[in-house]
């Protein structure tokens, strides 16, 4: 099977390229070797490659640049993926498109299903829900898989930033009220693969590890793991901060952002493992020996 991955040089292609290259014929692109803006180049580039899925691990994530630049956002997380889906209905392709849980407004108090009315408040969600519904319209063999607070070994996210803040300070703070739950990248390579034939259904997955949590109770277990592990810190606890105190954030993020993930258990068989464990390993695996 021949694998195309775009945006493999971030947090998640990066994962993706290292748990596939040894499995399957692989391409990898990174921003560097294809600009997404360029869509004349794009279109040449994926109709000249012979490849049996497209994985589109590319984005702009910067959820407040975002708000600054609206049509970039819109570009790139709309319009291209929407012509990576076109070029691959074309060739008979499998593409998988990866979106976010800042599609949902954060008004509901459960976690959100695939069938939940995605109801931006950002120009980020925006672009993103503009993408998914452009990949799905399509082919309705494309699927969209919409991930929360990825994190890994390849790029540093927000766990990375608590654990460096904790070596030099004995006090950190994260937000307390604002929720939603984590997503491993390895864990997200691992249970690609079983979508990956192009006659299984499409449509809208979510997926994250199982559980919830906010900023500050997510921080405080990457460092009670770190003491656990003897990983030395100055930092002990991770103090609240409110979401509506955060003067520097542009754009508006949703309170509660949830994901079920009752549809992919029921498709694979088993829930993905709880974000306390996934949190563990990671820390284990990625500081024990720094």
């Amino acid at each position: 099977m021949k694998i195309l991955i775009i945006g493999a040089g971030g947090r998640l292609g990066t994962a993706l390229m290292r748990a596939y290259r040894d499995k399957y014929d692989l391409i990898g692109f990174k921003r560097s070797h294809l600009d997404l803006g360029k869509f004349e180049r794009l279109r040449i580039n994926l109709e000249t490659l012979s490849f049996d899925v497209l994985i589109n691990a590319a984005a702009y994530t910067n959820v407040d640049h975002c708000e600054e630049t609206p049509p970039l956002a819109f570009k790139l997380n709309a319009d291209a993926p929407g012509l990576m889906a076109e070029v691959c209905a074309q060739k008979k392709s499998k593409f998988i498109h990866f979106s976010t849980d800042y599609v949902f407004d954060g008004e509901k108090r459960e976690p959100y299903v695939e069938e939940d009315v995605a109801n931006p408040i950002s120009v980020y969600g925006a672009s993103k829900k503009a993408g998914e519904e452009k990949v799905l319209a399509a082919q309705d063999r494309h699927l969209v898989v919409r991930v929360s607070w990825v994190f890994g070994p390849d790029r540093p996210s927000f766990i990375d930033q608590v654990i460096a803040r904790a070596r030099e300070n004995e006090e950190v703070s994260a937000i307390a009220d604002k929720f939603s739950a984590p997503a491993l990248s390895d864990d997200i390579a691992e249970m690609l693969p079983q979508f990956f034939d192009v006659d299984l259904p499409g449509g809208l997955l979510h997926y994250c590890n199982t559980g919830q949590c906010s900023w500050q109770e997510y921080a405080q277990h990457a460092l009670d793991c770190c003491h656990e592990f003897g990983i030395p810190l100055q930092a002990k606890t991770v103090a609240p901060l409110q979401l509506a105190d955060m003067e520097n954030f542009l754009a508006r993020r949703p309170v509660y952002s949830v994901l079920s993930n009752d549809k992919y258990t029921a498709l694979a068989g088993k829930p993905p493992r709880p974000w306390r464990d996934a949190v563990a390993d990671y820390i284990k695996t990625s500081y024990s020996k720094k």
